[in-house]
């Protein structure tokens, strides 16, 4: 199996999200995992949407190297010079939708454990150590398919879990909280010129929303991770320019680092709320969590870091820098459902390129991971 033209398959195989879905990946992944020689398994996450795990049975069952690699990507979006699923290939790169984030990763998981088990066909030994892939769902909105390969047992906590998501050359492993609130303001309707008549709403979200801005902003920083940050994704309310609000409604995303946690976020914007209720008489605020993912640390003594870091010095005749994920992946989902502290990222391509029109990613890099991949595989053997 060549990992740059199974990118290039599977890039020419829509699995946007939310869109057509990732039927079609997980044929293709499935009917190689069985070509190869390894025990399959498929869980149904949401109606036609399945993840999908590959097994080389090793001498002992645990830990286990999982890669663990989503099948979906992105909506294709606006801006695009060329069709997104065409997988062309133009100056060393490979361009299309899912290319960089993570097709292309998955293909070099995919291609070093297909490998892997097509040689133990026609071998009497077994691995030291277990070898999964696994293919998720649902990564590009809740993650819904990393929780159920946790909840299905596919994954534990003494398990070393890579996934493939694009880390400019980096083994990254650290990544801020993911905490999502949803605020509620109720106020009362008035004309407009005689707003001391009503509250409101939007006045009162507005004092709330600058000061859970304000507190954020006064939280400690992390020595790895830096600062906890706040954005408003959404807002909505009122009716007209000339009736006081009396209803007002914003999305509130937090990208949290120790020692802030969502517990004490949540006392940030209750305390906001009751700032701005004493700024708008009238109006009452509402909070409720709609999301909460717990911040993952750099654990130095992970026996997957060092395995994987001299799989990359081999590889690359380069000591591997190890640094934090921006974004939070199904690893880290990993981490934080099952305390698990061997859960990291590296793969091919740059995160600056991921959910972008024109998305592409380097032939170089592709054979560089999936080297590294076989590398990792060769020393988790010999552990």
């Amino acid at each position: 199996m060549d990992a740059v033209e199974l990118t290039r398959m599977l890039v020419r195989t829509e699995s946007t999200n939310p869109g057509t879905g990732e039927a079609g990946m997980e044929k293709i992944i499935l009917d190689l995992l069985r070509e190869s020689g390894a025990e399959t398994e498929e869980y149904e996450v949401f109606p036609g949407r399945s993840i999908v795990r590959g097994i080389i049975r090793g001498k002992r069952r645990h830990p286990a190297l999982v890669f663990l690699c989503h099948m979906d990507t992105v909506v294709v979006g606006e801006g695009w010079s060329e069709d997104p699923f065409s997988a062309r290939v133009s100056g060393g790169r490979i361009l299309g939708r899912g290319s960089c984030d993570m097709k292309s990763g998955l293909a070099c998981a995919l291609t070093a454990f297909c490998e892997e088990a097509e040689r133990r066909k026609t071998s009497e030994l077994r691995p030291e150590h277990s070898i999964v892939f696994i293919g998720t769902v649902d990564e590009e909105g809740n993650m819904a398919g990393a929780e159920a390969a946790v909840s299905q047992k596919w994954i534990s906590p003494e398990d070393w879990v890579l996934d493939m998501e694009p880390t400019s050359g980096m083994i990254q492993m650290a990544h801020k909280g993911r905490t999502w609130f949803e605020l509620e303001c109720r106020g009362i309707t008035a004309h407009a010129s005689m707003p001391e008549k009503g509250a409101d709403a939007i006045a009162g979200i507005a004092f709330m929303i600058t000061e859970i801005r304000r507190l954020i902003g006064m939280a400690p920083s992390h020595p790895e991770l830096g600062r906890s940050t706040v954005t408003f994704g959404e807002i909505s309310g009122g009716y007209s320019p000339y009736v006081v609000s009396d209803y007002c409604r914003v999305t509130i995303d937090m990208r949290l680092v120790p020692p802030l946690n969502t517990a004490e976020a949540e006392k940030m914007v209750r305390a906001a709320v009751r700032k701005g209720e004493e700024a708008v008489p009238g109006v009452k605020g509402e909070i409720h969590i709609t999301g909460d993912r717990p911040p993952v640390e750099t654990h130095r003594e992970s026996r997957l870091l060092k395995m994987l870091a001299e799989s990359v010095e081999t590889v690359t005749g380069r000591k591997a820098e190890v640094s934090s994920f921006p974004g939070y992946t199904d690893t880290a989902v990993v981490a934080g459902m099952t305390g698990n502290r061997n859960c990291m990222s590296y793969g091919p391509g740059s995160l600056a390129q991921a959910h972008k029109p024109d998305e592409y990613v380097e032939i170089s890099d592709i054979e560089r991971c999936v080297s590294v991949c076989r590398e990792l595989i060769r020393r988790v053997e010999s552990d």
